[in-house]
């Protein structure tokens, strides 16, 4: 019996590190607490730490919790981002002409390769012979029958 391997599952979850608490998901609430610090000690004002950090607050821990189909919130911005990016209407540009394609469609003879080399193909008599010594496990000798 072959050797048996342990295959490996469960690849997509992420490991734990403090409770249920992802490495990604604390270093983004680790990051998010600072800018909530830097805003508090820039304004020193209550009204505005309310203002900026309630929604700095709820923007980060979307981006540690929330999953959308499954998969993290920051992959599903990326892929809003990118496809915002990239043209919404493709239109082909027909800029070249018919002499221009038939200028790229001509072919080229350059440093035509050698044909491979063939090997003689084997004779009729030489075959069978090879047969009958397959056929008969090697008891059969091409000398015997002379």
């Amino acid at each position: 019996m072959p050797n048996q391997f342990v295959v490996p599952q469960f690849l997509d979850v992420e490991s734990k590190i403090i409770g249920p608490i992802t490495a990604r998901q604390f270093l983004i609430m680790l990051g998010v607490l600072l800018v909530e610090f830097v805003i508090y000690r820039i304004f020193l004002n209550v009204i505005y730490v309310i203002l900026l950090g309630v929604p700095v607050l709820c923007i980060g821990l979307a981006f540690s919790f929330a999953k959308v189909n499954g998969q993290p919130f920051h992959f599903i911005v990326l892929n809003f981002i990118q496809t915002f990016r990239k043209p919404h209407l493709r239109i082909w540009d027909k800029t070249l002409s018919d002499a221009d394609i038939r200028f790229f469609l001509k072919k080229v003879d350059e440093d035509v390769a050698p044909p491979p080399v063939r090997k003689a193909p084997l004779e009729r008599s030489r075959l069978n012979e090879l047969t009958l010594v397959v056929n008969t496990g090697g008891v059969y000798h091409a000398e015997d029958d002379v």
